[in-house]
């Protein structure tokens, strides 16, 4: 993985260790599950580009066009789910705007035959450009509204970002998983400790707050429409420090990266203060996420989406690659963190 791409896929839970697959998640039961609502699809199902959740966009009989996403079995509790409901219906009472499920009988969370379910409104939008810092201005100052909101209280039921939930399970699980080729395993796994032991060095000392965030806000999380930045899936929403949804729109050298560090920040703070400590945190968020993603293909593999849309995972070749990665990163967790100007 080129470090400075993000992950694209969602970080999976790591409390459950599930080989549950959708096979009985058939497109008759999709649309009887969405019928039963009231609402009627007039089109086909399109399937949206989600391998955690199953994620299909549709337009009903009466125009309004829809995404209907079912949760996967067994990995957040219907406490955790409506938590994350409750978050952003908030959010949009304070004008973010952010995909919040649609109430249909007084409940956004809904159940059929064992599957459950919520239903948005879709969000039309192209692509936001993390290389546009008018685009950058502005989704700063959304995140700088949320966190602001979001400081408020706290997640009840949802996880907290640490090096242990992203770091160290995800390592135990490896280890136990027999997925890293024998001949592999030593060099993985040396590299992979020498990073936690950084990274934890390096998030432990600080006070670090946390607060509630979006937890996944990769760019392909937003969408630019005609007014501005629509942001979607809450789906890994946690607490932890404001930078994990700041860091992710970085990319490109590190001068890119500064302009870009200081033009979110920039706009971010006109809502809400950032303590600059926390950017010594981005390169061990950025290691502990492409471990993790290592660890969410292991623990998925038992369904048999990921074999099919992800078959290097089981070839030699691509641990290489994830051996090389991994001392790339940790020769960036040896260098200074990003700075800014000195207003800052």
């Amino acid at each position: 993985m080129n470090r400075e791409e993000p992950v694209k896929a969602a970080i999976a839970g790591t409390n459950e260790d599930s080989a549950f697959h959708y096979q009985a998640l058939t497109p008759d039961l999709i649309l009887t599950a969405i019928e039963a609502m009231g609402i009627y699809p007039e089109t086909g199902l399109l399937a949206l580009n989600s391998y955690e959740n199953r994620v299909y966009q549709f337009r009903c009989d009466r125009g309004v066009r829809y995404v209907v996403k079912f949760y996967r079995p067994e990995r957040w509790s219907d406490q955790q789910i409506q938590e994350e409901h409750d978050f952003s219906a908030a959010l949009v009472d304070e004008e973010v705007p952010i995909a919040t499920p649609v109430m249909i009988n007084g409940r956004t969370l809904h159940e059929y035959q064992g599957f459950r379910f919520a239903l948005f409104p879709s969000i039309g939008g192209r692509a936001f450009e993390v290389d546009n810092l008018d685009q950058l201005e502005s989704v700063g100052r959304f995140i700088g509204r949320i966190h602001q909101f979001s400081k408020r209280s706290n997640f009840s039921y949802r996880d907290t970002l640490s090096p242990q939930l992203l770091g160290v399970d995800s390592l135990k699980w490896l280890k136990e998983s027999g997925h890293i080729p024998s001949g592999l395993a030593l060099p993985y796994f040396t590299v992979v400790e020498q990073i936690l032991e950084k990274s934890s060095a390096m998030w432990q000392p600080k006070d670090f707050t946390n607060i509630r965030l979006h937890g996944d806000l990769h760019p392909s999380n937003i969408l630019w429409t005609p007014d501005g930045p629509g942001f979607v899936d809450l789906d890994d929403a946690k607490m932890g420090p404001a930078i994990q949804d700041l860091w992710m729109m970085l990319a490109g050298d590190k001068q890119q990266q500064t302009l870009q560090l200081e033009v979110l920040l920039e706009s971010y703070e006109e809502f809400c203060e950032f303590d600059t400590r926390e950017l010594q945190l981005i390169e061990p968020l950025r290691a502990m996420r492409m471990l993790h993603y290592n660890a969410w293909l292991s623990r998925r593999w038992a369904d048999p989406a990921f074999p099919m849309n992800f078959p290097w995972f089981a070839e030699d070749k691509y641990w290489e690659q994830q051996i090389l990665a991994f001392k790339e990163q940790l020769a960036m967790l040896n260098e200074p963190p990003l700075s800014l100007l000195p207003q800052y």
